[in-house]
């Protein structure tokens, strides 16, 4: 299965997306596209099977960027969590 990339609706001023399937480096310039094209946008991780670590890479950018993951599965949430962890003390050594 490959990545799959809806979108759902819009609540206000947010835009609600669904990413199925499996999200890998390949799939990131697609993911960030949509970020910038919708300034404010959460992502339903509902129904995603499989994240590379590029792929971590890019959803701990964009949740810190301000978009929203929603429903993440426990362990992206763990991996997320530890990739902007890692950013952040990245960044204090600057």
């Amino acid at each position: 299965m490959t990545c799959r990339i809806d979108r759902l609706t819009s609540e206000g001023d947010v835009v609600l997306m669904s990413i199925s399937g499996r999200l890998t480096a390949q799939d990131a310039e697609t993911l960030r596209t949509f970020v910038v094209r919708e300034p404010g946008v959460a992502f339903d991780l509902r129904d995603l099977l499989f994240v590379d670590r590029a792929a971590i890479g890019l959803l701990a950018v964009i949740e810190a960027s301000g978009a929203e993951l929603r429903n993440c599965p426990p362990y992206i949430r763990e991996w997320v969590a530890q990739e902007r962890r890692r950013m952040e003390r990245a960044d204090g050594d600057v």
